[in-house]
């Protein structure tokens, strides 16, 4: 997940017709005419270093980003001061969808590690959209999933407790990653355990009492960032239970 050297800050000419992330991004299932088009638009990538924003909650909306490499977080800022955290995106993931209602970000993007985005600009991208209907199709399709993804936040919020809530974020988190080819029982947490607890509603010593119940328990093996997951049927049986 993380380049072997910091990316410099420069744009880099990008095809999507090439790219590994294909069938995760914007471009699944598209062909011919329609993948040619998006290869001109999506004309560069940019990228942000560890620790610095994308973009800004009130920064004019301009483009939509396909995360390339690396990883991210989303988050608004509370009335007390503090950052809420509302998502993390991943390789192969869309940011910026925040922006299209009022032509300004509502949240903050903030890379958790030296990452690269492939750039969308959005006008040209509603043109094009309009031209070739499987475009505008597949995304509707993304913005349908991140309501979905929305509701499943909700949910966890809602009416789970706090083992459930760390169960479902974590196969949650390994599902997606897999999907990238990665492990599916071996991660290196990117976020903090703070930044979990923020996204799941739970206090810093909650999240990490609970990191350390599964390991008791034999569900997880935990070393720092770096966790194994043990037994995920004994994980899933939590989550399961909570929709019971």
């Amino acid at each position: 997940m993380t380049a072997a050297n910091p990316i410099p800050s420069a744009t880099f000419k990008v095809a999507c017709s090439n790219c590994n992330l294909r069938e995760l991004c914007l471009p699944v299932g598209l062909s011919g005419d329609s993948l040619d088009k998006l290869d001109s638009l999506v004309a560069k990538r940019r990228s942000v270093a560890r620790g610095e924003a994308l973009f800004r909650a009130d920064d004019p909306f301009q483009a939509l980003y396909a995360v390339r490499t690396g990883f991210f977080k989303t988050c608004v800022s509370a009335e007390d001061g503090r950052d809420q955290v509302t998502g993390f995106q991943m390789a192969g993931e869309l940011l910026g969808l925040d922006g299209i209602s009022t032509d300004r970000h509502s949240c903050d993007a903030v890379a958790l590690e030296d990452s690269q985005v492939c750039v969308i600009p959005y006008s040209q991208f509603e043109e094009l959209s309009r031209v070739f209907t499987e475009l505008q199709h597949h995304f509707h399709k993304i913005m349908s999933r991140e309501i979905v993804r929305d509701h499943g936040v909700m949910l966890l919020l809602g009416s789970m407790r706090a083992e459930e809530r760390l169960a479902a974020f974590l196969l949650n988190l390994t599902q997606r990653l897999q999907a990238r080819g990665f492990s599916s029982v071996e991660v290196v947490l990117r976020m903090t355990r703070e930044e979990i607890g923020s996204y799941l509603g739970l206090k810093l010593e909650t999240v990490s009492r609970t990191f350390s119940k599964f390991q008791d328990d034999g569900l997880l093996e935990v070393k720092q960032r770096q966790i194994r997951i043990l037994n995920p049927a004994g994980l899933k049986q939590l989550v399961n239970h909570s929709s019971c």
